[in-house]
């Protein structure tokens, strides 16, 4: 992994993004716009799901932000959580580190692009090891803290990163803990790229079923999905020539261009 600087943090202050966690003006603007560079995004970010849930499985999506994943998920049972009380939500103020319900509840658990909000992650995990029932599916879509990854975080000023934590430390925060939308997306890295660590750690809870690193161009001209930023708008044979030359960055140069991963882990035990 290129590291620029092992550590920076910017406040929502600093963002230089518009709407920084508003999830109503989110939503408001993507059912009335329809915007299809975020579609096309989203469509790429979700869909691939689909393959590790069945019609009847029962699950959640914790950190559900403006809720645009029902949109893109077959199953009908899924239900929407979030440490907010949004309207769009199903399950509201639900803290995926401590949700409340009971064991061995779900046959399946989404995670997009929440786990780098996580003050505790093994916390998180325990958590879902817990409310999964055996063989269940935690879903995970993450950061990935690339070369441009970075670079367009020190220049957007949004969020940060630090790569000095102790991810598996449950004593100290790896982000802010009162401020629901700071985030560190140093910690999927630390969390899942060294495997023999992750073993070591989770192994007896979780088994990593899939892995694939997706997206670039496709993010930095969607204008983003909660907050936002200008872009050009372009269809769908554009997006899709977009989404082959980032497939093409990411097999040889994912430390420079890589901005996403999918990782499924299966509950063991």
């Amino acid at each position: 992994m290129i590291k620029i600087v092992k550590k920076i943090k910017f406040s929502n202050d600093e963002n230089r993004m518009s709407s920084v966690a508003n999830t109503i003006k989110a939503r408001n603007l993507y059912y009335s716009s329809k915007s299809k560079n975020v579609r096309f995004l989203l469509e790429k970010r979700f869909s691939w799901m689909n393959n590790f849930i069945d019609e009847k499985h029962v699950g959640i999506e914790v950190g559900s932000g403006a809720g645009f994943l029902r949109d893109f998920i077959d199953n009908k049972n899924l239900k929407l959580t979030d440490l907010g009380d949004d309207e769009h939500l199903d399950f509201k103020n639900i803290d995926a580190q401590n949700t409340g319900f009971p064991k061995d509840s779900f046959d399946y658990v989404i995670a997009s692009n929440m786990i780098h909000h996580i003050p505790f992650p093994m916390k998180f995990f325990r958590e879902m090891n817990r409310i999964l029932k055996r063989g269940g599916r935690l879903i995970i879509f993450e950061s990935y803290c690339s070369l441009i990854f970075q670079l367009v975080t020190m220049i957007m000023r949004h969020e940060g990163f630090d790569f000095t934590v102790n991810v598996w430390d449950e004593k100290k925060a790896k982000s802010d803990e009162n401020n629901a939308w700071h985030g560190n997306v140093a910690v999927p890295h630390l969390i899942f790229d060294d495997k023999n660590k992750f073993k070591e750690k989770l192994g007896e809870s979780f088994e990593i079923e899939y892995e694939k690193l997706s997206e670039c161009f496709i993010f930095l001209n969607s204008g983003g999905v909660t907050s936002k930023t200008k872009c050009i708008p372009v269809n769908r044979f554009f997006f899709n020539i977009i989404h082959s030359i980032d497939n093409f960055l990411i097999k040889f140069f994912p430390s420079i261009f890589c901005m996403g991963r999918k990782i499924v882990l299966t509950k063991i035990n």
